[in-house]
């Protein structure tokens, strides 16, 4: 695809819509945010992979996320405990020991759907018409890459991808060159890029510029409703670790880009460029090898935001949220 070539879809695409998570502070307000919005994302089901925190608690943790958002329409479905070959890491430094800081969690009374997210996957997109469901991917690429494995022939039924991944220009947050869900699986990361299927991917480019200050938590906060309290609870003690690491004036929200994005891709701007995954083991494990002035002359496979609307994309959660309970 040509580095010109605009984004798939507009600020009025109805999406269907999977999102694959790994619940995760910043996937709690991705999630609130998609399920604030039903007349433009038609959410099928979350699937969980293990990432941020085991698997256990991620599939808890999306299952919070739906009980906040008052949306028991939604299933949930638990997926893959592990990578497929690197030794299992998590990011309980950054999003504590149960995934999510600064509000209490508890044991939702919902339980999770029958059947593993796999083969939900590949069940739901082999009856999918044709390019037709959106995936959402906030977290390590492991569920789709076991599915694509199993059965290629899903790619069918998917209309594109959107992930939060990757880092070129600003480096790398779980290692100097590497961002995390990616690092957390590059095998997995390597199988999606190759899948063929339209891929937008917002990375820690982007993200380090959309920051929740001071000011836009307290925004929330003054929304009045239980979503605006917890969102602002979530993002007043989420964001301190990377505003003291980085010498940030807010924190990053990255895994509620991508629904941004979804709802407002306006607010985004990027280039189709050719990327690939370092799945070596060594200092550059886990990379997305980005080549953005198209030098080695690859086709391009992903549309890679690197620049975004600020302050477009806070009053896009602000109003999100203001439609929550």
């Amino acid at each position: 695809m040509p580095t010109n070539t605009p984004p798939l879809s507009d600020d009025t695409t109805v999406h269907t819509l999977i999102i694959d998570t790994d619940p995760g502070a910043d996937d709690v307000i991705a999630l609130l945010l998609a399920m604030a919005s039903p007349e433009r994302l038609k959410i099928r089901a979350l699937t969980t992979v293990a990432g941020n925190v085991p698997l256990a608690k991620t599939s808890r943790n999306a299952r919070l996320a739906r009980e906040w958002g008052q949306r028991p329409d939604i299933p949930v479905h638990g997926g893959a405990q592990r990578p497929l070959l690197r030794t299992p890491i998590y990011a309980a430094d950054i999003h504590g020991s149960e995934g999510i800081t600064g509000v209490r969690v508890h044991e939702p009374a919902q339980p999770l759907a029958e059947g593993h997210a796999v083969d939900y996957l590949i069940d739901t997109l082999r009856a999918a018409p044709a390019q037709s469901v959106t995936l959402a991917m906030l977290g390590p690429q492991t569920n789709l890459a076991l599915a694509l494995a199993q059965a290629p022939d899903i790619v069918r039924g998917l209309r594109e991808l959107v992930l939060m991944a990757g880092a070129h220009f600003n480096g790398g947050n779980i290692t100097p060159t590497a961002e995390f869900n990616v690092f957390a699986d590059p095998h997995a990361a390597e199988i999606v890029l190759g899948s063929g299927v339209p891929i937008t991917m917002l990375p820690l480019d982007l993200t380090h510029k959309v920051l929740a200050t001071p000011e836009r938590i307290a925004r929330l906060r003054g929304l009045g409703n239980e979503a605006g309290r917890i969102v602002a609870d979530i993002l007043d003690a989420y964001v301190r670790h990377d505003m003291q690491y980085y010498g940030l004036p807010g924190g990053p929200v990255h895994d509620a880009t991508v629904i941004g994005y979804l709802l407002q891709p306006s607010l985004f701007d990027g280039r189709w460029v050719n990327v690939a995954i370092d799945s070596r083991e060594g200092l550059g494990f886990g990379q997305t090898v980005v080549d953005w002035y198209g030098g080695l002359k690859k086709p391009a496979n992903v549309r890679w935001i690197a620049e975004g609307d600020a302050q477009g994309f806070f009053d896009l959660l602000t109003r999100g949220i203001s439609r929550l309970p």
